[in-house]
């Protein structure tokens, strides 16, 4: 029986991060489920400075009809062939605002004092006759998180395909593809890797390691590193508007430790850097990130 058990917690880590299960040949009617709690040590939002360590539970189920569900993600399993696995795919990726914000001058309105009025672009200077464009008080205060006077962009549910190729019984090229990200619901992203499924070191302890590139298209980097004139205004970053390409690479490694036949204890390690456009968003404070997580679950 082949199983991939992927730590996979909800509402932290975006969907591109997420890990397709690997098909799990079983009886018919029978499921395969993981359910456990985990924390979670990641930077706030891509490319920030600040961390924040977040408790989430975890979740992988898998079905004798191919269905999985696996964190924020679900799909199915169509191949029949065991060197292929290929299939649809949904993914929830979750809402961003501007929180972690440590400066209450950050993200606050322009015109946040009594007696002033709204800067309107357009607008001029009656004594100059120039575009008034004063500089918002965020500008004096870069040192605190750079998301604060940018819009939310709210949670997306996005649809697309894995296809992942074996190349030798535990080792595969992983392909995920998902659309429907970013403010207009247009945002594309496509990771393509190379995984290592499970090796084991010791009785009862397995290491995957993984390496994956992810790019993505100018919707999806516009609204996650872009920023706006109106943007700009609020928060006192440069106008940014990237286009798409090379988003990032990774490499990530995971260990299992099978407790007993029920209960088992999952760490991840990945290090990724940013690339290409979104290293170069005004919004990036570290293009270097690592995220850490554990969890324990129970199999049902």
């Amino acid at each position: 029986m082949r199983t991939l058990f992927a730590l996979v917690l909800a509402g932290v880590l975006p969907a591109a991060w997420a890990q397709t299960p690997a098909t799990n040949p079983m009886p018919d009617g029978s499921r395969d489920m993981y359910v456990g709690l985990g924390a979670v040590s990641a930077p706030r939002y891509q490319g920030a400075h600040a961390r924040r360590v977040t408790a989430l539970p975890l979740l992988q189920v898998e079905w004798s009809n191919g269905v999985f569900v696996s964190g924020m993600s679900a799909g199915m399993h169509l191949s029949t062939n065991p060197v292929l696995e290929y299939g649809p795919l949904l993914a929830l990726l979750p809402r961003r605002n501007h929180s972690g914000n440590d400066g209450e001058w950050l993200g606050a309105p322009v015109a946040g004092f009594a007696g002033e009025s709204v800067p309107t672009f357009g607008a001029t200077d009656p004594k100059t006759g120039q575009p008034d464009r004063p500089t918002p008080p965020a500008a004096e205060k870069r040192s605190g998180n750079r998301l604060s006077g940018t819009d939310a962009i709210g949670a997306r549910l996005q649809g697309g395909f894995f296809f992942h190729y074996y190349l030798t019984p535990s080792l595969r090229i992983t392909n995920n593809l998902l659309a429907g990200s970013g403010r207009d619901r247009h945002g594309a992203t496509w990771t393509v890797g190379l995984q290592h499924v499970a090796r084991a070191i010791s009785p009862h302890h397995t290491v995957s390691l993984s390496a994956d590139l992810t790019l993505v298209n100018g919707s999806y980097n516009r609204s996650y590193f872009g920023v706006t004139e109106v943007e700009s205004l609020r928060s006192g970053n440069d106008v940014y508007a990237p286009s798409g390409g090379l988003k990032e690479v990774a490499v990530a490694a995971r260990w299992n430790w099978a407790l007993s036949p029920s209960w088992m204890l999952g760490s991840t390690v990945r290090a990724a850097r940013l690339q290409g456009d979104a290293r170069r968003s005004p919004l990036v404070e570290r293009p270097n990130h690592v995220t850490v997580s554990t969890g324990l679950a129970y199999r049902f």
